[in-house]
């Protein structure tokens, strides 16, 4: 078999469109030969080369007029904290003004929107802004995973030692963005969830830990408490702390198993005890066992911290009513 003739090498090493194929001299047979394969018409892709998501985005919109990448596509981006069952999704989210023809080709999911100059942007092709990719993927999560989407983009940290973390979109425009769309799909949620929003949450499973929280009876806890020492310095900063009991919670991810993290840990956990406050640490391990346990930990370490605990929380798993943790006592 003839081997092919090499390709110029902007076109060796990503998709291209036959366009820009033939653009550069390269001729039809070429663009058939048998090391390039068609993930859709009018596109090649050189075989044995890893394409990124980008590369599929930008080459098909270039192929679509009028495309702008929208939808779940748009979310995996922008790097939003979606759910796992969205890894699979492998089509691209192509969306065009109401009232053109939607987008129909292989591996792409079309879709019509009426949209705004404010609502697309370029990052080398035409995407929806961060805003109108969360009102549009509203209706496919629940309040809680947008409340997940929604503390990513609206944290921020200004501590007083450690770097500033400024948030990607501020909560106010966040919450005006939704009044300006009373009638799109999915805008009850979208409602519900903004108002559970809060600013200095840092992973999903720190604002699931919140949202446990503020469902119980537990009293307040917040993002962004520093703890001071006598002098008035933070010290320390956990992931979720009231003040009012002097009891925090950090929850410990997977990279806090580093040998680096364990010794930062060490110092962090050392100097809260040190300064007066009770620490719970939750986990991926606690947070699967129920709401249940993970309000008993925080329970008993809020009585430490002289909590009242009127509906006696702290010792529900003593009594065993925690099965998956009876061996607490």
């Amino acid at each position: 078999m003839k081997t092919p003739k090499p390709l110029p090498v902007a076109l060796s090493r990503a998709p291209f469109t036959l366009e820009t194929a033939r653009s550069l001299g390269i001729t039809g047979g070429r663009v058939r030969a048998a090391d390039l394969s068609v993930p859709s018409r009018g596109i090649r892709v050189p075989k044995d080369v890893p394409v990124e998501l980008l590369d599929h985005c930008r080459v098909l919109t270039q192929i679509t007029p009028g495309g702008i990448i929208s939808h779940i596509t748009a979310a995996k981006i922008y790097n939003f904290h979606l759910p796992r069952r969205f890894d699979a999704q492998s089509a691209i989210d192509i969306a065009r003004h109401a009232g053109q023809d939607l987008p129909r080709r292989r591996n792409v999911k079309g879709h019509e929107l009426h949209l705004g100059p404010q609502d697309v942007q370029n990052y080398a092709f035409p995407i929806t802004s961060m805003l109108r990719t969360l009102l549009d993927i509203a209706p496919l999560l629940t309040v809680d995973e947008l409340v997940i989407i929604m503390d990513q983009l609206v944290c921020e940290h200004h501590r007083s030692f450690g770097r500033h973390v400024y948030p990607r979109v501020a909560l106010d425009s966040l919450k005006d963005h939704i009044v300006q769309h009373p009638g799109n799909r999915g805008v009850r949620k979208l409602r519900a969830a903004v108002d559970l929003a809060r600013i200095g949450s840092d992973s999903p499973r720190e604002t699931m830990l919140r949202l446990i929280i503020e469902r119980s009876t537990l009293p307040r806890f917040e993002h962004n408490v520093e703890i001071l020492d006598s002098l008035g310095r933070g010290k320390v900063s956990p992931d979720l702390a009231c003040k009012q009991y002097r009891t925090c919670a950090e929850y410990d991810g997977l990279h806090h198993f580093t040998a680096s993290q364990q010794v930062k840990d060490h110092d962090r956990d050392f100097i809260t005890k040190s300064l007066g406050w009770h620490q719970v640490l939750i986990n991926a391990d606690d947070m699967r066992a129920g709401e249940q346990l993970v309000i008993a930990k925080l329970a008993r370490a809020l009585k430490l911290g002289g909590w009242p605990d009127p509906e006696n929380l702290a010792n529900r798993s003593l009594h065993g009513l925690l099965p998956a943790r009876k061996d607490f006592s």
